[in-house]
């Protein structure tokens, strides 16, 4: 079960500028459950927007300025430590070194599934359909339900569309 599900926790937002953490109040607590929060927070020390760090954030010490700008890069290109309580936010690089070579390595991902569908025949009968799901299911399955289909094969064209573009309900024929 979720820990989320039983019991309200507090959003954590983090300030930069001050190097300090705090907890936004839910409105359940001081009975305005009808009102909407806002999205924006201030920070109590300096009056700066604060960022929405989610609730599994655990902030550096206030003098580990390192850690802190570490932080900072993180939020910058939207990691943030937002889950549903189950299984944490997932794998978030704790320095600079390995956020890039995070980053690099999910490129090389995105561009090996590209050079696939780039170089790939697709198959025209029922039996060269059959083979290119067994030969290529790594590929196949990492393009999204909606674009394939039980009986045909996925198109190079929308394979690549997908990973060029990415997917939304939108562009579901």
């Amino acid at each position: 079960m979720c820990r989320y599900a039983m019991t309200r926790y507090k959003p954590h937002y983090a300030c930069f500028h001050c190097r300090m953490t705090f907890k936004r109040k839910l409105l359940i607590d001081i009975g305005r459950q009808d009102k909407v929060p806002s999205k924006r927070a201030k920070c109590p020390n300096c009056g700066l927007l604060m960022a929405d760090m989610g609730k599994d954030f655990e902030a550096p010490k206030k003098d580990d300025v390192k850690g802190w700008d570490h932080v900072k890069t993180l939020y910058s290109v939207g990691i943030t430590f937002h889950s549903c309580g189950c299984s944490g936010p997932g794998y978030i690089p704790n320095t600079k070194d390995r956020l890039i070579a995070y980053f690099e390595e999910i490129r090389q991902g995105y561009q090996h599934q590209l050079d696939f569908w780039r170089q790939r025949e697709e198959p025209t009968d029922r039996s060269g359909i059959d083979r290119d799901k067994s030969k290529n299911w790594r590929f196949i399955s990492r393009v999204p339900y909606e674009l394939r289909s039980k009986k045909t094969t996925i198109s190079n064209e929308d394979a690549k569309n997908y990973w060029i573009c990415g997917y939304s309900k939108s562009t579901k024929k």
